[in-house]
């Protein structure tokens, strides 16, 4: 360290070339500027799928995605639910709680730029040693030295006052690097926060669409149950009558015991789903008994919007994981640049003035003040290799980050594909079951009506009925995972909405 506040330069001249020296340094920025990577993206939605030709229908591409997605499904109940889960949801909550301490630290780096003032006091009463290091003069000074001892010795009040001022000229770059990691580390911590809201929204809108189908086929087993019984008990009377044998009435009975034996399962996984809802909303199990209660009149399938995902470039740069992969190789590679600034020298300029008087009543006089101005310099010449092992270190860390980043693009890609084929296979599945479903229903009543003019036995009307309650419930599980698909989509493409600094605040204080 070498400290040059007693250099014989005049205090206006030597704080002009100081200023001059540090506006002539300042534009220099060590490390390597952050290129932003595009991320790759097919030109259109047919093309970078694995799927068969028939799975790849071409989705809308024109329209904006939609937002909030779940509320295209026209369900005030699924709404409120989201609603109250997204403000009481404890994940969500951290999540914008990392937002705002990012931006603290972003300020309190930003804070460096500028020069540092404070303003100091003090009064106390002092003795000097009699023996101290400044006592060594009085050897060499003639006369009667007690005197001075015990002038020099004696107790006295020392008043001090004055500011202090410093700034470290940003010669390197250092803190420009250090303010451009901050930026980054902001934006990963909200792209975290979207995800957070995202992820949350999903599950809130999978476990109601779940519990939905699971009433819906609730429903439809006891409407089955309740045909059954009703004609169990028309053939237990033609069966007392002799006009049919026991045969046919046993396996009808086998049938309705069957379908019974389903509805506990169903009943377990309805109040399984609405107990997960609970928790996402932090609410205790049979707290949304009301809420979540099936609806009275029988209601057919959920209406899905239309399957609207923008523009695949657009897509593959709002996923909030490849927004945060990005923000991740932004910061590694500012990192590098603080590293490398380290390497050099650094210089800091520092001015006081005040006023320093043993006696109280000269404290204020012209003559008690003190000043002190001038510049020392940090020069870095050995340290084993520290600060270059340090650079190295950034280095392979940014490398690691691209890795990163790069996977997690391919990865999106993956999801997006998973999620539209299987939306595509589940689309044209249901629209079968759904032929079934009218086939087999046809196939029973001519069944029956050939019974009941005995041109067929009741093991065919058996067989048919069997089809037929068995269609309807594959028909109704279809379409419920119809739901849960369109929803999958919603998340594989990032279709979250953007959390600003201000949300994030409110919910932090909520």
């Amino acid at each position: 360290m070498f400290d040059l506040r007693r250099s014989h330069l005049h205090p206006r001249r030597f704080g002009l070339a100081a200023g001059v020296l540090a506006l002539a340094l300042s534009g220099c920025a060590v490390g390597p500027d952050f290129v932003r990577p595009t991320p790759a993206a097919p030109d259109d939605w047919t093309s970078w799928r694995s799927t068969d030709e028939s799975l790849r229908t071409p989705a809308g591409a024109e329209q904006p995605l939609p937002s909030p997605w779940w509320q295209a499904f026209n369900d005030p109940v699924l709404d409120s639910l989201v609603q109250r889960a997204l403000a009481a949801s404890p994940d969500l909550r951290t999540a914008a709680l990392h937002l705002v301490q990012a931006r603290v630290l972003r300020s309190t780096t930003a804070a460096q730029r500028g020069p540092e003032v404070g303003v100091g006091g003090s009064a106390n009463r002092q003795r000097q040693s009699e023996w101290g290091a400044g006592m060594r003069i009085l050897e060499v000074i003639p006369g009667d030295q007690q005197a001075f001892v015990d002038f020099l010795t004696e107790p006295f009040n020392l008043y001090q006052a004055g500011f202090d001022a410093s700034w470290e000229p940003d010669l390197w770059g250092r803190i420009r690097r250090s303010i451009e990691a901050a930026d980054a580390d902001v934006g990963q911590q909200s792209a975290l926060l979207d995800l957070a809201w995202l992820t949350l929204a999903s599950d809130v809108a999978r476990n109601y669409l779940e519990l939905r189908t699971t009433q819906r086929q609730i429903r439809l087993a006891r409407e089955d149950i309740a045909a059954l019984e009703e004609r169990l008990d028309i053939l237990e009377a033609r069966a007392k009558g002799g006009v049919i044998d026991h045969l046919g009435l046993e396996q009808q009975r086998a049938e309705l015991a069957a379908i019974k034996s389903q509805l506990p399962g169903l009943l377990a996984r309805e109040g399984a789903s609405a107990n997960q809802i609970g928790l996402l909303l932090g609410e205790r199990p049979g707290a949304l008994r009301d809420t979540l209660e099936a609806p009275a009149a029988a209601g057919g399938k959920a209406a899905l919007p239309d399957l609207t995902l923008g523009l695949p470039s657009e897509v593959a740069q709002q996923r909030p994981d490849i927004r945060a992969a990005e923000a991740r190789l932004h910061r590694a590679t500012a990192k590098i640049g603080v590293a490398q600034a380290d390497l050099y020298p650094s210089i800091r300029l520092g001015a006081r003035f005040g006023y320093e008087s043993y006696l109280s009543d000269e404290f204020a006089a012209w003559g008690s003040r003190a000043w002190s101005i001038g510049l020392s310099l940090n020069l870095p010449l050995f340290d084993g290799g520290r600060r270059k092992s340090v650079v190295q270190l950034r280095e392979l860390e940014q490398q690691e980050a691209a890795v990163n980043y790069q996977q997690t693009v391919l990865k999106a890609w993956q999801e997006i594909d998973d999620a539209l084929s299987a939306y595509t296979a589940e689309q044209q599945q249901a629209q079968q079951l759904e032929v079934r479903v009218r086939s087999a229903r046809d196939a029973y009543q001519l069944a029956q009506a050939r019974y009941e003019g005995g041109t067929v036995d009741f093991i065919t009307v058996l067989d048919s009925q069997r089809s037929y309650l068995q269609a309807r419930r594959d028909l109704v599980a279809s379409e419920g995972r119809l739901g849960t698909r369109f929803v999958t989509i919603q998340k594989a493409v990032g279709n979250a909405p953007r959390v600003d600094e201000r949300t994030a605040t409110a919910m932090e204080k909520e």
